[in-house]
């Protein structure tokens, strides 16, 4: 047969009656040595094999067999668990053979924000000398997600969020600041990134959409090989010396759930997964992946016969598509406590994962128990010792690959003792500069003339937190002032520099007369979040329902005969016509990490010679509930399209945009018809219009549980913790000392819930019982006190005490005597006199719920 390269795909001539599988190995490169954004993919017929330019050092092989072949079945396990640091000693990693561990976003050396450079790389010298000390020697490697920039360390330097360097449209720049990141992880001791996120996103209401680099796979096809290259040092045999592992995440299909669910549903046919969402790994592992990280979402679509179920059980994804027709030779890991949510498994057990091609288990906290129950199923037979060979196989692969027999400990390493490593302000100022994206620019107000007074108002202007985002310092990149970024330079900072002190004016709320200025800068946009909290799922598109105080600012100063040049700092498009409506030029500034100088040099004339050039990475809506809105869709019919991007000194005029109101929802959820969408009520955090109370004596009124998902009353005790997924639940501890409730509420009004009785809906929510409850407990919703209805819910909880986390489904009809649901303000409410614990979790009401088998019947409730 006969190979010819066509546009990236390597396709074979097939033979006499047979069908050749295409083959995917370097990609074109441009003039700059980079790899080129194809303008198109050929479509692909079957999943291609990926040839790798990473194949390591002969003699590879041999030398993993000889360590196999002298470890017992306790250490093979042992390296196949990864605990966080949280839950791990050192000496525990040495007494069980780990061989790795992590820190999830905001957990730090000591549980400390602020943790030096030294007090990494003391952290990770200890857990490698205790790998030293084992009696295999095996070397320990500690992942962390760093996913723009060493994000988790105080003083680092954070690059712009993958959203913005799509806008960039720049190879080259990915794989710089995949480098310097590289170096970054280098300097506090780590060697493993949880990065690149390859998620080619279908629907913005998804709360990870600033993790994909674009809605067009060309795009993260050609940056999936480019941040390969620069995380792992281009080497061609072995990670290069300044580099650390790559994981190409989350395999597959997590950016196309329906609604833009974290975790939720996949429905494509496998054509659509080979050729869209494939495509960042065809990039990724041509490059030489290490590492590929398994997706919490599911593959489902029942016309099409596909029923992948969650993907960290699914055999045909990772051992016959990923490992099999792509040839990937690397390891393949789990999300967090992801096996923990394949049926029948929990976070500690679950053969069906391993079966299914996992080789590293995360596995934060309950990771002996996870070892113990491995260790049996292999000894019972679920799982063949033949599965854990080839996973430890694997690991050692990846760990020779490395070079981590060759290296000393972490504190010895190149870059780990520079400061200078952490700080890429230059590059990051760039990079920012590189992804704004003009989208209006009447009478050609930007760039500003140097020495322009301007009056600076809104919310992010001098918001580091807001303009870094999610997974920054903290998980959902929140709880954060500037303070906590020393080295960065917020976007009101960044005009002081440009244009003199003197000549900027802030004022946040835009109270100040506009009158006087050249320009009014309006700096609005999203507050931070990360998975699942960011989702939108029905919620508008509409930026004014969301964040109606940036359209009260923009009211404030428009039309006062000075022009208004508004800066939109966000993680998706939004529906923001009033916003763009009221601004004379309009800028998408996306997530520019730590140098928001970089945003503001591209308002001033001459700070940037080449002018704004960032295009749009996702198409930008016209109406409040315009999603999944993709280029090449039947009815695609965008605001603004993908790859839309007006360069400096472009004449062209935006005129009135349309200003009709959105409603509050997309989707039918209640009225006096028949809901059709899930109304969520707690979701890892509050969804609003709801937000959660403890109530008693203390304060019958509701004491409103904080951010961190902690309140306090000596009757009751509420904490965050896990249920399904990382900090996802509520801890409530009824002490015994007085009657207490744990409720959520709408504090605004009621709502009209009358659609989900019509639906037949039930109230739902994922629970572990931690101890029983002593006196009878109820379950109950409100429409508005004295007017309520309750059921029974002691046995019900009984029976769960001391279990795994289950479903409860609770009939909405259950509840109808004595409700008025037109008026609902308390959807949940969980009231009890007696001693009980419980976590709760995804409480929801979902149509159609009380049909399911194993919805409770009412009569079990009275």
């Amino acid at each position: 047969m006969s190979l010819t390269l066509l546009g990236g795909v390597v396709t074979a001539a097939p033979s006499a009656g047979a069908a050749e599988q295409p083959v995917i190995g370097k990609p074109v490169l441009g003039k700059d040595g980079c790899a080129r954004i194809e303008k198109s993919l050929s479509t692909l017929a079957d999943w291609p094999q990926v040839d790798s330019r990473f194949k390591g050092k002969a003699g590879d092989e041999q030398r993993i067999a000889q360590i196999l072949a002298g470890l017992t079945l306790e250490e093979k396990v042992g390296q196949m668990t990864q605990p966080e640091i949280a839950a791990i000693t050192p000496d525990e990693v040495r007494q069980y053979t780990i061989g790795s561990v992590l820190n999830g976003g905001g957990s730090w050396p000591n549980k400390d924000k602020h943790a030096s450079q030294q007090d990494w790389l003391k952290l990770a010298d200890s857990y490698w000398d205790a790998g030293q000390a084992s009696r295999t020697k095996i070397p320990v490697i500690w992942g962390i997600d760093a996913v723009h920039g060493n994000n988790n360390v105080y003083g680092a330097t954070v690059f712009p969020h993958n959203i913005g360097l799509g806008a960039a449209h720049d190879p080259c720049l990915v794989r710089d600041i995949s480098a310097a990141t590289a170096r970054q992880i280098r300097a506090t001791g780590q060697d493993w990134a949880f990065a690149p996120t390859l998620a080619v996103v279908q629907d913005d209401r998804w709360g990870r959409t600033y993790e994909g680099f674009s809605e067009d796979p060309r795009i993260t096809r050609a940056y999936g090989y480019e941040a390969l290259n620069g995380l792992q040092d281009r080497s061609t045999k072995r990670i290069g010396y300044n580099g650390v592992i790559g994981t190409a995440k989350h395999f597959i299909g997590d950016g196309g759930t329906l609604k833009g669910q974290d975790q939720g549903v996949t429905p494509v046919s496998e054509a659509e997964m080979i050729n869209v969402h494939g495509q960042g790994y065809y990039g990724a592992l041509a490059a030489g992946s290490q590492t590929v990280m398994v997706s919490f979402n599911s593959w489902t679509n029942a016309e099409l016969g596909i029923d992948e179920g969650k993907l960290h059980g699914s055999d045909k994804a990772l051992n016959q598509i990923l490992k099999g027709k792509m040839g990937f030779d690397g390891l393949v890991v789990s999300d967090w406590n992801g096996i923990g949510q394949v049926p029948g498994c929990t976070n500690a057990s679950c053969p069906q994962a391993i079966n299914a091609g996992i080789d590293i288990v995360m596995v934060p906290a309950d990771w002996k128990a996870f070892i113990t129950n491995t260790v049996a199923q292999v000894n019972n037979g679920q799982i063949a010792m033949s599965r854990i060979d080839d996973a430890v196989t694997r690991i050692l692969r990846v760990k020779l690959r490395a070079g981590l027999y060759e290296l000393q400990k972490p504190s010895d390493r190149s870059y780990a003792n520079s400061d200078d490593a952490l700080k890429e302000t230059w590059l990051a100022r760039d990079a920012a500069r590189g992804s704004q994206t003009l989208l209006k620019n009447n009478g050609n107000v930007l760039p500003l003339k140097p020495k322009s007074k301007v009056l600076v108002v809104g919310k992010s202007a001098d918001s580091i937190q807001n303009q870094t985002g999610g997974w920054t310092l903290s998980w959902q990149g929140t709880g954060n002032t500037n303070a906590d970024f020393p080295n960065a330079t917020s976007i009101l900072s960044g005009l002081k520099q440009n244009l003199g002190d003197v000549n900027v004016t802030f004022d946040e709320k835009g109270d100040a007369d506009p009158k006087g200025y050249d320009a009014v800068i309006a700096v609005i946009g999203e507050t931070p979040y990360a998975e699942g909290v960011g989702d939108l799922t029905r919620k508008t598109l509409e930026a004014s329902k969301l964040y109606p105080e940036d359209l009260a600012v923009l009211d404030k100063v428009s039309g006062k005969g000075t022009p208004v040049a508004t800066v939109y700092v966000g993680g998706r498009p939004l529906y923001m016509n009033k916003e763009i409506n009221r601004s004379d030029a309009f800028v998408a500034a996306w997530l520019p990490g730590t140098e928001g100088g970089g945003v503001a040099d591209m308002l001033v004339k001459g700070k940037d010679g080449t002018g704004f050039k960032g295009s749009l990475p996702y198409s930008w809506p016209k109406s409040a509930c315009q999603t999944p809105l993709n280029a090449g869709s039947a009815e695609y019919d965008p605001l603004f399209k993908l790859g839309y991007g007006l360069k400096t000194g472009q004449r062209v005029t935006v005129g009135q945009l349309d200003e009709t109101a959105g409603p509050v929802s997309c989707g039918s959820t209640g009225g006096g018809g028949t809901a059709t969408e899930d109304l969520e009520v707690f979701n890892r955090t509050d969804v609003a219009p709801y937000k959660g109370f403890i109530g008693s004596a203390q304060n019958w009124g509701g004491t409103e549980i904080g951010p961190d998902g902690a309140a306090s009353h000596a009757e009751i005790d509420v904490v965050q913790t896990d249920v399904n997924v990382q900090q996802d639940g509520l801890k409530a501890t009824w002490t015994g000392t007085g009657p207490a409730q744990l409720y959520f509420q709408n504090p605004a009004g009621t709502n009209d819930l009358r659609g989900y009785l019509n639906a037949d809906a039930a109230l739902e929510f994922d629970t572990i019982v931690h101890q029983a409850p002593s006196a009878r407990t109820v379950i109950s919703m409100h429409c508005v006190y004295p007017c309520f209805s309750e059921v029974n819910a002691t046995k019900l909880f009984t029976d769960l005490a001391g279990g795994a986390k289950s479903t409860v489904k609770i009939p909405v009809s259950c509840f109808a005597n004595g409700l008025d649901l037109e008026n609902i303000n308390t959807p949940f409410l969980v009231y009890t006199e007696g001693q009980f614990s419980a976590s709760i979790a995804n409480v929801r009401w979902v149509p159609k719920g009380a049909q399911d088998p194993d919805a409770r019947p009412c009569s079990s409730l009275s």
